[in-house]
């Protein structure tokens, strides 16, 4: 795997640990020679990220819309700024670019962008992997919920299995490396989007 996409909040959050470990994502995806791929901001976990890839020589390409460029305050010393038009060609863009998802902790908008990579993912639009790296269990909570929505239903139990979870950069990382896609059918194409 050449580059993954890392989807995260712009806010610093109250748990010093998230920060910490979002640094030692983007270090450890340096040392593996993964290419980062994230949406540019220098603050926040964003910010942490991209400095962890950045001080130990990594590739990081940052996707900002244009609108959000200065509210967010984009980073001046990245590999690569790219500036679209708006959040969902972001996303696209950021699809592209990448072989795997990771989700850190974030808000609204992180959860917005990995859903709907899983949706993509379920509707056959792709097979990379997509991880979420559960510091100090922040995302327990959603993973009881997408449980509760697999008992009732309204979730298969495929496209549950589909998202890899663990609390260890390594860890993650490797069963990334290692997934192997189920075949899901094609649902719909991309000009359907």
């Amino acid at each position: 795997m050449n580059s993954i996409v890392v989807f995260c909040g712009s806010s610093d959050g109250n748990d010093p640990l998230i920060l910490d470990r979002a640094y030692s994502l983007g270090k450890e995806m340096a040392e593996r020679s993964i290419k980062l791929v994230y949406g540019a901001a220098r603050i926040g976990v964003m910010g942490k990220l991209a400095q962890g890839a950045l001080d130990h020589s990594g590739n990081v390409i940052g996707i900002i819309p244009d609108f959000l460029k200065l509210k967010e305050v984009f980073h001046t010393g990245l590999t690569k700024l790219i500036v679209t038009d708006n959040m969902h060609v972001r996303k696209l863009k950021m699809h592209e670019m990448s072989e795997g998802v990771i989700m850190l902790p974030g808000g609204y908008g992180t959860l917005e962008e990995f859903f709907e990579m899983i949706t993509w993912a379920q509707l056959g639009l792709h097979h990379k992997p997509i991880g979420i790296l559960n510091i100090n269990g922040f995302y327990n909570s959603l993973m009881g919920m997408l449980k509760t929505m697999v008992d009732q239903g309204f979730v298969k139990q495929e496209n549950y299995d589909m998202i890899l979870i663990d609390h260890s950069i390594n860890g993650l990382l490797d069963k990334m490396m290692h997934y192997r896609p189920q075949h899901v059918p094609k649902w719909i194409n991309k000009d359907q989007l």
